[in-house]
């Protein structure tokens, strides 16, 4: 993972090309280089590609689904035996590195973030 983690107004983002985010791009999926990231389940060799397929594998390593409410914004995970949350926004569109990187940190060696 490379990159400079920001913290800014109360809220940290990891910026994967600073000078990139500078000259006023690089704040997408791919930043300046045109690569997207992708999820890859390490035992499948899969990428993930729908919040159904990451559900399954999730549900398997005993995470299971937090409801939040009927017009939440954001598809929940929880660990009974931890205290961690996996946060996701609704829209798989949305799904981005940040988020890759969350459930690669709460699972290790389950998932990893590569370039497509």
């Amino acid at each position: 993972m490379s990159g400079v983690w920001v913290f800014k107004n109360g809220v940290i983002r990891l910026i994967e090309n600073p000078q990139a985010d500078q000259q006023g791009g690089g704040g997408g999926q791919g930043g300046a280089t045109g690569r997207r990231k992708v999820l890859v389940h390490l035992a499948t060799g899969e990428v993930v590609s729908s919040y159904s397929s990451l559900e399954q594998i999730l549900t398997g390593l005993g995470w299971e689904r937090y409801y939040c409410g009927g017009d939440s914004e954001l598809f929940q995970f929880h660990k009974p035996s931890t205290i961690d949350l996996i946060s996701l926004p609704r829209d798989f569109a949305k799904f981005n590195s940040i988020y890759m990187y969350d459930i690669v940190v709460k699972n290790p060696n389950v998932f990893h973030v590569r370039d497509l």
